[in-house]
């Protein structure tokens, strides 16, 4: 089976539907001591998304690993996002998690993610403290991808590679964990179709603007298994 064509401009492909129907995670949950609670009694879960679209590839599958920095500010968690320079080969200008491929003086998946962090936006592990992983996540372009969820101490400073990184600014959490915000794709191409997320978020660019951050696609599904993980 070939491979589906890559979606160039995600923003062009219909929205199929909002999942307003589902209910946001109370605000009371939404808290550092409680998440820990949360990945510490290790439940069982069963991700929604597992992937997107990639299982019929052959190819072999490269393990990476992205941070899902979980920042504890004075007025609710927020969530520390890329977004990627407009010339890289993959994912140019995408939003995404601090993260990147395992390499093998890593231990585990959450020293490639902390060592990515480090090299992507300076993010110094001296502030963060890893409360679990989700379920990996295959993607489109051969990774196996495991997400550590982490919570970061607000005294940091960030400096971030300028080849890979565009600007790094947060979201808050119980913005990303309201399914209103879940709009639903539907991509179609000649032998099948493709299906992702996206939450569009408003807020203020590194140059002082108002701009749009697109989530969407391998960082929403992310997002939306961290909502089923924190909801069940």
């Amino acid at each position: 089976m070939t491979r589906p064509p890559r979606i160039l401009d995600p923003h062009q492909v219909p929205v199929v539907g909002h999942d307003a129907h589902l209910p946001p995670i109370a605000p009371e949950r939404l808290n550092a001591r409680t998440i820990a609670e949360r990945f510490a009694a290790r439940r069982d879960f069963a991700p929604e998304f597992g992937g997107d679209g990639r299982p019929h590839f052959t190819e072999q599958q490269r393990p990476a690993a992205v941070l899902v920095p979980l920042v504890d500010r004075a007025g609710g968690l927020r969530v520390l996002l890329t977004r990627r320079t407009d010339h890289l080969r993959d994912h140019a200008g995408q939003i995404s998690f601090p993260g990147g491929g395992c390499e093998p003086a890593d231990a585990n998946a959450a020293a490639t993610a902390l060592r990515e962090a480090e090299e992507e936006v300076g993010l110094a592990r001296r502030h963060v403290q890893v409360l679990g992983e989700l379920p990996v996540y295959q993607t489109v372009t051969g990774f196996h991808v495991t997400p550590v969820v982490a919570l970061v101490q607000p005294l940091f400073e960030l400096s971030l590679d300028s080849f890979e990184v565009a600007e790094a600014f947060e979201v808050p959490l119980a913005f990303l964990m309201m399914p209103a915000h879940h709009r639903r794709h539907v991509f179609t191409y000649e032998g099948g179709q493709r299906q992702f997320l996206s939450m569009p978020w408003h807020g203020t660019g590194s140059e002082g603007r108002p701009r749009e951050y697109f989530i969407w696609g391998a960082t929403a599904a992310m997002l939306r298994n961290l909502y089923r993980f924190l909801s069940d």
